[in-house]
């Protein structure tokens, strides 16, 4: 049930009393997130941070430690291009665009209307006894209205609003800083299988050259049928791999030509020769946990939907209590056109309203425990999100710490081998063994520089996965945001 009060002749000091009494904005005050992780705020560094690692600021645009122009290019173009950051950004127009609508919901309106009605009716409605009546009326008329934000729903669905609108743009910068690892990953992975792609081939030309000496031994009667088979399988296999090596070059073109909103094959001729894997620089900066915390979009965007589900709860509560509105009517009209230009036809009427639920079963109160209940899951979504945060950064930084020494020993084993070549080549020529030995002491170098290659890319992976778990790739710039506000 619903009670409607026209207050006729409202006092000023009515009127200020009421306003006074509800000047507070009911609900709870939003002072910050609440610590999902309170050791990360005391402690100054990580603590899976190896060696090479300095708890200094890093820098936004990280992909540019790596020293590849065609790198930046690509990271660059997707930024401009990539419908990912296209949709990012709508979902950014969209949130402040419903901002600026519940904004408006503390303004006055107002309307107006003309209105040229025409009545034919029975004269013994009209009262003249019989026949009909004709009559035509002309009105020009203006309303305002304006509802007092008493108890403050109206800021309160404003400051939820806000809150999902810096969420939107939160959600764009996440988009980037996932989009610049991508990017990075399959870039890496691309010049890592064209590398090894350049090794198998002279793999295949000795595993050939090793099938022809086992040939010849057999059709001479020295060697029996199983080595020539070994070698004929041993080369088949090297002819595979390097079929696959390039089905794979071909499928992360076309990844990172979709990754950058262009067709794929789109860039092949950019990506056709072959390029160095790129290497992280020697010291990583990685700041400390605190740091992250602030830097991570994903957590920025958990932290203000947090603040938009406990604004909700105040909207609601404020629907609970009595609302206050003001409306006026101005009008001009009569029976002729004329009517609508003549002040003295001018009416006015104003109407100051109180409307208040005293009864609607508890919907009010449902409405509150299920904005209480959307609250608690925001929260818990927001204390797993930071939680995930660190767990990621530190695992990033443990793999990242294990991947540096992998790569050190691998090219330690590929330096030793070239020096067995070497060595064995010297012997080929002093005549003291055949060629086939010397071959197969080449082949087994390649097979270590391929694994040194395949191991390069993984530190450069691990460096990248270390950058996107520190919640780079995004600049304020960007999204319009700032962390830190």
């Amino acid at each position: 049930m619903t009670a409607s009060l026209l207050v006729r002749n409202i006092s000023s000091a009515t009127l200020l009393a009421a306003l006074l009494a509800g000047c507070a904005t009911v609900g709870h005050d939003y002072n910050g997130a609440p610590e999902a992780a309170p050791q990360a705020a005391g402690r100054s560094a990580f603590v899976r941070a190896g060696d090479g690692v300095v708890a200094t600021a890093p820098a936004a645009r990280w992909w540019k430690s790596l020293g590849d122009p065609v790198l930046d290019q690509l990271v660059e173009a997707a930024f401009i291009d990539s419908p990912g950051i296209a949709a990012a950004n709508a979902r950014i127009a969209q949130s402040r665009a419903a901002l600026a609508a519940n904004r408006t919901a503390a303004l006055p309106t107002v309307n107006t209307s003309f209105a040229a009605p025409y009545l034919n009716v029975p004269g013994n409605i009209a009262g003249n006894g019989g026949g009909r009546d004709e009559i035509n009326a002309y009105n020009l008329g203006f309303d305002a209205s304006w509802e007092i934000d008493l108890f403050g729903g109206t800021r309160r669905k404003i400051e939820a609003a806000s809150a999902r609108a810096e969420a939107a743009e939160a959600g764009a910068a996440d988009a980037r800083v996932t989009l610049s690892a991508e990017i990075a990953r399959a870039y890496v992975g691309l010049r890592a299988r064209q590398a090894m792609l350049g090794l198998q081939d002279r793999q295949i030309e000795i595993d050939r050259e090793l099938v022809s000496l086992a040939r010849q031994r057999f059709a001479a009667g020295t060697t029996p049928q199983q080595p020539l088979n070994s070698a004929e399988a041993q080369a088949f296999a090297s002819e595979a791999e390097v079929a696959r090596s390039r089905a794979e070059i071909a499928v992360l073109m076309d990844q990172i030509a979709v990754l950058t909103g262009k067709e794929p094959g789109a860039l092949d001729t950019l990506l056709a020769t072959p390029g160095a894997v790129p290497l992280p620089p020697a010291q990583i900066a990685v700041a400390d946990p605190a740091t992250l915390l602030r830097s991570r979009p994903d957590i920025r965007m958990a932290e203000r939907q947090l603040a938009a589900a406990n604004a909700d709860i105040g909207a609601k509560i404020a629907d609970k209590f009595p609302k206050i509105s003001f409306l006026g009517l101005l009008g001009l009209g009569g029976q002729n056109i004329g009517d609508v230009f003549d002040p003295a036809n001018i009416v006015g009427i104003a109407l100051p309203q109180i409307k208040w639920n005293l009864f609607d079963g508890g919907r009010a109160n449902r409405q509150i425990d299920s904005a209480k209940g959307a609250y608690a899951e925001a929260e818990a979504t927001y204390r797993q999100t930071v939680l995930a945060a660190l767990q990621d950064a530190e695992a990033s930084l443990s793999r990242f710490g294990a991947q540096r020494v992998a790569f050190g020993k691998a090219l330690d084993a590929e330096d030793r081998a070239r020096k067995n070549v070497n060595l064995q080549q010297q012997r080929l020529q002093a005549g003291t063994i055949g060629k086939s030995d010397s071959l197969t002491a080449e082949r087994q170098a390649l097979q270590l520089a391929m694994a040194s290659a395949s191991s390069r890319a993984e530190l450069t992976s691990g460096f990248i996965a270390v950058e996107k778990a520190l919640g780079l790739g995004w600049s304020v710039e960007q999204t319009g945001s700032d962390p830190d506000k």
